[in-house]
């Protein structure tokens, strides 16, 4: 049976990685994919972060059903005592939200700081997570709020930098990459769906044929239907005849047909998908 392939080596960099920069902040921004809320979560988060404060970044939510955004940010509060937004990061609104929220969970950290009698300073964050659950984007749309860099700090390299987002958040400008899991394939799968494992870790018509499956058994067959407008059984071959994409021999094209599909579920073409529900 076709898998997902795994780089251990890369893993266990990722993760000194992420301990060093860790060791810089005060606030942790944990960024998960709405369609697979629970898959795009690592595990050990709490392990590598301590006691540093967390907020947790629903993201994709425009990609998402809307249906099981809140329910799912109600789900990950309760379980891990940490503030959920869903964000959509096409809106400004929250972006605003997630300034707001990281003030207010830091505004007691730094009170602490003053109190043992250290001068008053900005609130340092960064933001974490798997492979392309949307990091890059949450950093670029806070940076574009204040685009003052504040230069390197003690212990962290110069291609490091610090940005002021406004007088009380400082945000380190790259993200922490949380290493993809390494022992469920379930799992894995459903992160090379939404394009967070690299290319060479898989067959796409391996993954091709599993999103069908899993789009399927989340409840969204109607939408694959009217998408690709096949009749009878919901194949890569019959989506190939559907659409008329024949190669020699007069067999249908699987290789063009799978990019295609993992292309438009991961663009939100087929329709606004949750491959899990909290349940």
């Amino acid at each position: 049976m076709a898998h997902i392939h795994w780089f251990p080596g890369h893993i266990a960099k990722a993760q000194r990685d992420l301990k060093e920069k860790l060791s810089l902040v005060d606030i942790v921004i944990e960024v998960l994919d709405a369609r697979i809320p629970y898959s795009s979560a690592y595990k050990n988060i709490q392990n590598l972060i301590g006691n540093k404060s967390r907020l947790i970044l629903l993201n994709k939510a425009d990609l998402s059903d809307p249906k099981y955004n809140d329910l799912w940010a109600e789900k990950i509060e309760e379980e891990s005592c940490a503030s959920v937004i869903v964000t959509d990061l096409n809106n400004q609104k929250d972006i605003n939200l997630i300034i707001d929220k990281i003030i207010e969970i830091t505004n007691p950290i730094m009170l602490e700081l003053v109190k043992k009698g250290l001068l008053p300073r900005a609130a340092r964050s960064m933001v974490v997570g798997m492979p392309n659950v949307g990091k890059s984007s949450t950093i670029n749309k806070l940076i574009r709020k204040g685009k003052t860099k504040t230069g390197a700090k003690a212990g962290v390299t110069r291609q490091q930098q610090w940005v002021r987002i406004n007088r009380k958040i400082e945000l380190l400008d790259t993200p922490g990459i949380i290493p993809t899991v390494q022992d469920d394939q379930k799992q894995a799968i459903k992160l090379a769906c939404v394009n967070s494992i690299g290319e060479n870790a898989y067959e796409a018509e391996f993954v091709a044929r599993e999103l069908i499956k899993l789009i399927q058994e989340a409840g969204y067959e109607e939408f694959l239907r009217q998408y690709y407008k096949v009749e009878g059984e919901i194949t890569l071959e019959n989506i190939a005849l559907a659409r008329k994409w024949i190669i020699k021999g007069a067999n249908p094209d699987i290789g063009r047909t799978s990019q295609f599909i993992l292309s438009n579920f991961r663009e939100g073409k087929i329709g606004k998908i949750t491959l899990e529900k909290p349940n």
